[in-house]
């Protein structure tokens, strides 16, 4: 993880490549509303129903992240996805192809909120692409509850690095750490993203993924939550060069990251 991207501002369109929303596909919407409710403090509202039923997620009335239910005959893996913003959906997804990832669901529109894909980078990892019309995205940022990064765990960096910047145009920053290999991923001068190569040390019943974090005001209060509220720590409270980090599952196991700004 490295530092938090600035916010372009809640009703700016967002330069392609930055991530611009995130979503996640569940088995039982209603417990997942309310693990994330308390956890979050979000309220919900139904959202464009393409894929079945869905809701966004509210902050103090703004939009936070999405929620759909996976059909029962769809054995899909429960995670979060990250939405990476793009001018033109179709021929971005048909850069995605060329460059060797594969799309699994459209290029499709989402009522007038706007047209999307979900799409899977070389080595396996999920992302979603967005064409925003009427929705832009994740409209509030650098408050509890919100997302505040999104990073790539993947084997190595190098080759899937590649696929990411042919396909957005980012800009590469290696770590200055020797011996570690993170990526972070720049637009316009700003990191808006990192891809963190584990080699063996990538969990092999999940595969390279995608994971988001999450500001919270107090992490040690907030793991306490996610216990009680019937998730899993994966990884307990430690120190970054960026506040205390936990990882954690929610009840259905979509993993995620919670972070305590150190300002």
């Amino acid at each position: 993880m490295t530092e938090a991207p600035e916010s372009a501002g809640p009703h700016a369109r967002r330069v392609p490549g930055t991530p611009c929303w995130v979503s996640l596909m569940v088995h039982g919407l209603d417990t997942t509303e309310e693990f994330y409710g308390e956890l979050f403090g979000w309220e919900f509202r139904p959202g464009p129903q393409q894929l079945g039923p869905y809701v966004r997620a509210l902050l103090g009335g703004r939009e936070v992240a999405g929620m759909g239910q996976l059909p029962p005959d769809r054995r899909l893996p429960v995670a979060w996805t990250p939405y990476l913003a793009a001018d033109d959906v179709d021929q971005t997804a048909d850069t995605v192809r060329l460059c060797g990832g594969t799309v699994a669901v459209g290029p499709l529109d989402a009522a007038e909120a706007g047209r999307m894909a979900i799409a899977s980078d070389p080595s396996g990892a999920v992302f979603g692409i967005w064409q925003a019309t009427a929705h832009l995205g994740t409209a509030i940022t650098g408050v509890p509850g919100t997302p505040v990064w999104n990073e790539l765990r993947t084997f190595e960096t190098e080759s899937v690095g590649k696929f990411y910047k042919s396909v957005f145009g980012y800009a590469e920053e290696p770590a200055e750490t020797t011996g570690s290999d993170y990526l972070t991923l720049r637009l316009d001068g700003r990191p808006v993203a990192g891809l963190h190569g584990m080699g063996q040390a990538l969990p092999r019943d999940r595969g390279p993924h995608w994971e988001t974090y999450f500001e919270v005001a107090d992490i040690g209060e907030t793991l306490r939550q996610v216990a009680g509220l019937g998730g899993r720590i994966l990884r307990p409270a430690h120190d970054s060069p960026h506040g205390r980090v936990a990882s954690v599952a929610d009840p259905e196991g979509a993993e995620f990251s919670v972070v305590q700004d150190p300002r």
